[in-house]
């Protein structure tokens, strides 16, 4: 898989990696190969934001450098937020967000003259993970869930039987998206019942290794991230089923229950922000995002690093959209349970 866990340089990758203590991870696509030939087009692609995303665009980049050996593309890994803030002030040509963009981003977005094209890209089935140590917490409810990461659990639910009685009396810790991340916002949205809203006693990153790394090395943890990275290290995870109430089947987080909306409310899409300026401006540009909605790459790069591909008709409905530069986007918000037929109906607002 394309998925890269230990941000290591490799002979035809170049990579700066984020830290724990939140740096923001630049990408350096640099596919080693023959030069540009004459007439080719050459150039640099800047992209930033969601690591929920960055494994699907990481995926494209490789492969698209492979055809356009004349143009890098650069992906980079600090949040969504992080990348709206970066993409608003006009210092990259692609966001990638695991959410959409932001009221406040998209007034910082308008200061700064940057238009954007909204373009979901995926679904994503948010997964919610344990040790496999755990052997209790086969399934959760989304009250129980709750329970855990509401602001008023800081402090006082601490024990996992706190959460259920037939849970055994040892201490809950929690792992999960920073704030900057917009797997956090739409996690709290769906949860929470309000983005941005949580416990803060747990731990965050907006690097989900990290996150992977702490649920994996601690038999009493749990944590949640997007499906790639569960399915990039399910041989050190457990998947808990997610039950939308007491009564009902739990359902496991798949390509399949995604792409099915059976798995809910935790599924959601995934998307890229282009700057109409760069798509219009830089033939680069223009070209990868095509390369990245052509469906017989989406359909193989998307589901090989965990992830939900789109069909054609919301892939062709993506093209229609770029080729005709159509600003704003369909959203105020995270929109929980959005399916994909939805997507395609959505309203565009600058």
């Amino acid at each position: 898989m394309y998925l890269r866990l230990t941000l290591l340089a490799a002979a035809t990758l170049s990579i700066l990696a984020c830290s724990p203590s939140g740096t923001p991870a630049t990408t350096g696509q640099d596919i080693a190969g023959a030069p540009a030939k004459a007439g080719e087009i050459t150039g640099m692609v800047s992209t930033d934001g969601s690591s929920t995303v960055f494994p699907v665009t990481e995926a494209m980049a490789e492969e698209f450098q492979k055809e356009n050996a004349g143009i890098k593309v650069t992906v980079g890994m600090s949040g969504t937020g992080g990348g709206f803030k970066k993409f608003c002030r006009g210092e990259t040509d692609i966001s990638n967000a695991s959410r959409p963009i932001k009221g406040e981003e998209k007034e910082a977005c308008k200061a700064a003259g940057v238009e954007y094209i909204e373009l979901p890209v995926a679904m994503d089935a948010l997964t919610v993970v344990v040790n496999p140590q755990n052997t209790w917490a086969n399934d959760l409810t989304v009250d129980e869930l709750k329970a855990m990461w509401v602001p008023e659990a800081q402090g006082k639910i601490t024990n996992w039987n706190q959460i259920r009685p037939s849970f055994p009396d040892k201490p809950l810790v929690l792992y999960g998206a920073g704030t900057d991340s917009g797997t956090y916002d739409y996690f709290t949205a769906a949860i929470v019942g309000k983005e941005h809203s949580s416990r803060g006693d747990y731990t965050a990153s907006e690097d989900d290794n990290v996150l992977v790394q702490g649920v994996s090395g601690d038999a009493n943890a749990l944590g949640f991230f997007g499906l790639a990275y569960y399915e990039e290290n399910a041989d050190k995870l457990k998947a808990v089923g997610i039950k939308t109430n007491a009564a009902a089947q739990a359902v496991a987080p798949s390509v399949e229950t995604a792409r099915s909306g059976q798995y809910q409310p935790l599924s959601r899409p995934i998307f890229i922000y282009v700057s109409k300026k760069a798509a219009e401006t830089k033939p680069e540009v223009a070209r990868f995002v095509e390369f990245y909605l052509d469906s017989k790459h989406s359909e193989g790069l998307v589901q090989e690093v965990g992830y939900v591909p789109l069909p054609e008709n919301a892939l062709a409905a993506m093209r229609e959209r770029f080729a005709k530069r159509e600003i704003g986007t369909g959203f105020t918000g995270s929109k929980i349970g959005v399916s994909i037929d939805e997507l395609l109906k959505e309203k565009l607002v600058y």
